[in-house]
């Protein structure tokens, strides 16, 4: 039986990978490597918990002894890395040497593992990566990141991951591992946690508090369904070419004021409860995937609409509360300047 060893699947897109991941293939195991942050919540996978092909450990991608044991002890022929800081904000405000030491030195310790633990059993390395890193685009152009675009993060989150790209294309020049990186579009979906935008403001909205929006609202984000995002990551690790870039998009692209909207006619909420406050420092303007060469490529396309699939993810929290409360509770252990 092959193994898989996935970081960070405790995590919202994570735990919908293995999830999808077991389903699709009876002959893996699957080893979940998570160090439970506050955004690990190791409910998310509750379901497959007793899957004999399904093992988790407790460990952070950061522990230099922790990896190079893993990989020594199962070996695995695949690796997919979802193990991040993920969220903007806290980049900003205070906590930019977490995001460093997750998503720079994390992504070492991982490609030194594949590379001298694994003594070459790895048949694909796949680092799970952010549009972010491409920067921002005017919202007058109908211009798209494609997978030659130039890298120009303007958040130290987004500064991170680019790094944690590079060290990944390095190691593919330099040492032949064979690497591929995937750049997504904003995610959705059940499981993900309360920070991010969309639960964010369907949580706030239930309890009529105010939605908060940066700016003038009009900033820009292509939305994909988890869903359709871990079925293409999955189409990278099978098929995706050791050394290339891969750009996951929805083709939905919606200003946030447009979210804020959609969310608040969804749950029948009055529009007067969005509330415009000072935007963000190095607020990206727009962001768009041309998806193109996934499709071309691997055979992938979105299957998920956005207003049905976004309509579920709000029942989703709104029918989850034991859910919401503990990812709630997490959130105060870190400190957060968000109020749920």
């Amino acid at each position: 039986m092959k193994t898989i060893l996935v970081t960070g699947g405790c995590g919202f897109i994570g735990s919908h990978f293995i999830r999808q991941f077991l389903k699709k293939h009876p002959d893996f195991k699957v080893v979940n490597l998570d160090k439970l942050t506050y955004a690990g919540n190791p409910d998310n996978l509750k379901d497959v918990s007793k899957n004999r092909r399904y093992k988790f450990i407790k460990g952070d991608i950061v522990d230099k002894e922790t990896v190079g044991t893993i990989f020594k002890k199962f070996k695995p022929d695949f690796v997919i890395n979802f193990a991040a800081e993920s969220h903007v904000d806290r980049s900003i405000h205070g906590y930019a040497d977490v995001f460093v030491s997750s998503n720079i030195y994390g992504v070492f310790n991982l490609l030194e593992a594949a590379l001298r633990q694994a003594q070459g059993k790895i048949k694909k390395f796949v680092q799970v990566s952010t549009d972010e890193v491409y920067g921002s685009l005017s919202l007058n152009s109908k211009v798209k990141f494609t997978e030659r675009t130039q890298y120009n993060p303007r958040s130290p989150y987004a500064a991170s991951k680019a790094a944690g790209d590079l060290l990944c294309h390095s190691y593919f020049a330099t040492y032949g591992l064979p690497v591929v990186v995937t750049h997504s579009s904003n995610n959705y979906g059940s499981f993900q946690y309360p920070e991010k935008l969309i639960p964010f403001f369907a949580l706030r909205a239930l309890k009529n508090k105010p939605l908060p929006l940066y700016g003038d609202g009009k900033n820009v984000r292509d939305w994909i369904y988890v869903l359709d995002n871990t079925e293409a990551i999955g189409k990278a690790l099978f098929k995706g070419k050791p050394g290339e870039v891969y750009n996951i998009g929805g083709d939905n692209e919606v200003a946030n004021s447009g979210i804020a909207k959609r969310i608040l006619q969804i749950l029948r909420k009055p529009d007067s409860l969005i509330k415009y406050i000072p935007d963000r420092p190095g607020h990206d303007r727009r962001y768009a995937l041309d998806g193109s060469k996934v499709r071309k490529e691997l055979g992938w396309k979105p299957r998920y609409g956005f207003d049905k699939m976004l309509a579920e993810t709000i029942k989703w929290y709104r029918d989850n509360p034991a859910w919401i409360r503990s990812a709630v509770k997490r959130l105060k252990t870190v400190n957060s300047h968000i109020e749920i």
